[in-house]
């Protein structure tokens, strides 16, 4: 059995929100409603006064990794629309070697089987 993830580095994502509308596209989903996946945001006041802001694109449950895509050999929509280049999806053998210890990072997972 073989199992694919998507690797998400939060280090380098900008909170465009490509992701969530490339999905709401791709399963025909109307504005307001939750996709496959969501991007939160966390703002922490530092103690200079600045603020630092993280983007967290975390998958739901609705999150398919786009099945039939994958299936024709294409990546999941989210992947291809991501502008910063911060969500990977492949083998999670793969991805696990290349996750970087210095920065915000998850990897999510799904066996072959459930997709």
């Amino acid at each position: 059995m073989s199992e694919y993830g998507l690797f998400i580095d939060y280090e380098y994502c900008t909170g465009c929100h490509a992701c969530e509308v490339a999905c709401k596209q791709e399963y025909h989903r109307a504005a307001g409603k939750v996709g496959g996946i969501k991007v939160m945001e966390f703002v922490e006041e530092l103690p200079d006064g600045t603020a630092d802001i993280t983007f967290f694109p975390f998958l739901t449950k609705r999150c398919l990794f786009c099945a039939p895509r994958i299936k024709r050999g294409l990546l999941p929509a989210c992947v291809k629309h991501c502008m910063a280049e911060c969500l990977t999806f492949g083998p999670v053998e793969t991805l696990a070697r290349s996750i970087p210890h210095s920065r915000k990072a998850v990897l999510w997972t799904q066996s072959k089987d459930d997709q």
